[in-house]
């Protein structure tokens, strides 16, 4: 297991600042050059940036707890949510120089950051953490593929039923579960409008597919073969 050191404050440390506290982590021993590799962990305010689109990708992330989502402001306002990155995911980890996305907190969220430029030692010291990161990048990928074919050919029925049963794998064993995300952040992400995602919600509950607790963010899948088949 990676050693966390917490730190606070909007954006994350400097090089050197984290060179200071990753060297403090250290053991005082001879032996202290096999230790395994610290992570820098961060505490996230609902709202709260990670990077900016354009910032230098310098580090990439894991999500500890709460809900991570990758966005692009579009020239006219407009954002478009990429993902929704929850406890396990790693997320920023780019091919090129800098962030392609930005990055904030859903809600309250910890994370914990890791140079990019150690990934090779991060690996190799750490056999579990590189399994973790080559498993959650596929799983990233996979779901980007499926996003991709939501946006251009799915219609709002079936990009809702599609939404729904992805988070119910991801943050629940059972059909009950409740949204992290507002439908403002759903909207974004499937490409329509808050009006449209709230009628095609209050449709699946009065065709039974679906319940929803008033007032609240959880969701009870009533007929999954019903979403299932919308989600063909």
């Amino acid at each position: 297991m990676q050693a966390y050191t917490a730190i606070s404050g909007s954006r994350l440390p400097t090089a050197a600042a984290i060179a200071m506290k990753g060297a403090a982590a250290m053991p005082h021993r001879s032996d202290a050059m096999t230790a395994k590799p610290v992570g820098v962990a961060r505490v996230l305010g609902k709202g709260e940036e990670v990077f900016a689109e354009g910032d230098a990708a310098e580090f990439f992330y894991k999500v500890v707890s709460g809900t991570v989502r990758t966005y692009k402001l579009l020239n006219d306002g407009r954002r478009q949510i990429d993902a929704f990155h929850l406890a396990g995911d790693i997320f920023g980890l780019e091919t090129g120089e800098e962030h392609r996305f930005s990055a904030d907190a859903v809600d309250a969220a910890k994370i914990v950051a890791f140079r990019r430029r150690r990934f090779e030692t991060l690996a190799h010291d750490d056999p579990e953490l590189g399994d973790q990161v080559m498993s959650s990048m596929m799983r990233s990928l996979e779901r980007a593929h499926d996003h991709m074919m939501l946006l251009g050919r799915k219609t709002a029925q079936e990009k809702v039923a599609s939404f729904l049963l992805d988070m119910s794998r991801r943050v629940s064993k059972g059909d009950r579960f409740d949204l992290p995300m507002q439908r403002t952040d759903i909207a974004d992400h499937l490409g329509l409008t808050i009006e449209t995602v709230s009628r095609t919600l209050t449709q699946f509950a009065r065709e039974g597919l679906i319940k929803l607790a008033a007032a609240s963010r959880s969701v009870v899948l009533c007929d999954k073969d019903a979403l299932r088949r919308l989600n063909a």
